[in-house]
């Protein structure tokens, strides 16, 4: 048996169009016995919304098999949180909603935070950015969703949750080390109990070097690329972080 963990944006589907013979692909896969995870960076839907999509592109996807950033850094923040702490977030209503879900106590003053959470923003602002040095200043731990500074789509990349972040890191003079999604330990910690398969029988499949591909290769999984999102085939063969497969689409996985 073996683990397949398959990144969404850029892999699965571009926008709203999905990947040629992506469905077919997949349903393969579950009918040999495979295990199959989705694991999406993208904060912008809740794990609801991405099984709706997976289904409008007749992939039937289980709920349990969909993680995205803001479920793992829910899962992650309700073990860390003291009772009395509370959470400031910058960020979409699908991260408040899941902060939510896990009874995380959420403050609308920055002076009152103990953790912020950084996210994708498409309402970002300076008041936000001042808002969120404040809570800075008077010592709140920071976390974000996701590092990606762009995300895929049919229309071309958009600035992503990394954008905000480097203009947080830009006024506080401080890196944000804690993110909860790919590349990080945290994400490959959720996702590994999920799958309860050795390291060497799971294969990460995305189209991001920096996330997918270095997630899978520091943590010796088996990594394959796809050229459907952000990454070009010059990329690919020329980046230091390099994928044990490169394929130029999903469709070709089962070749391997």
């Amino acid at each position: 048996m073996r683990g397949y963990v398959f990144d969404l944006d850029g892999t699965i589907y571009l926008g709203e169009k999905a990947i040629e013979g992506a469905a077919d692909t997949l349903h393969v896969l579950k009918q040999r016995g495979d295990k199959v995870i989705f694991l999406s960076n993208n904060p912008l839907y809740s794990r609801y919304d991405l099984q709706k999509k997976l289904a409008a592109f007749g992939i039937d996807a289980k709920f349990d098999e969909i993680y995205n950033s803001n479920y793992i850094l829910s899962l992650y923040l309700k073990q860390k949180l003291e009772v009395d702490d509370k959470v400031w977030v910058l960020g979409e209503w699908p991260l408040f909603q899941e902060l939510q879900n896990h009874s995380i106590s959420i403050t609308h003053n920055p002076m009152d935070a103990d953790y912020v959470v950084i996210s994708w923003d498409r309402d970002f602002t300076y008041v936000k950015l001042h808002q969120a040095f404040r809570a800075w200043e008077i010592g709140a731990e920071f976390i974000a969703t996701n590092p990606d500074r762009t995300c895929p789509s049919d229309t071309g990349p958009l600035p992503d949750c990394g954008a905000i972040i480097g203009a947080i890191e830009g006024a506080t003079g401080e890196a944000i080390q804690n993110i909860a999604g790919k590349p990080s330990s945290i994400a490959v910690n959720v996702i590994q109990q999920a799958l309860d398969l050795p390291q060497a029988s799971c294969y990460m499949v995305g189209d991001r070097l920096e996330t997918d591909i270095a997630m899978a290769n520091f943590h010796r999984w088996n990594s394959i690329l796809v050229l459907t999102g952000v990454t070009s085939e010059e990329l690919a063969y020329s980046h230091t972080i390099k994928p044990d497969y490169v394929l130029n689409s999903v469709e070709e996985l089962l070749s391997i």
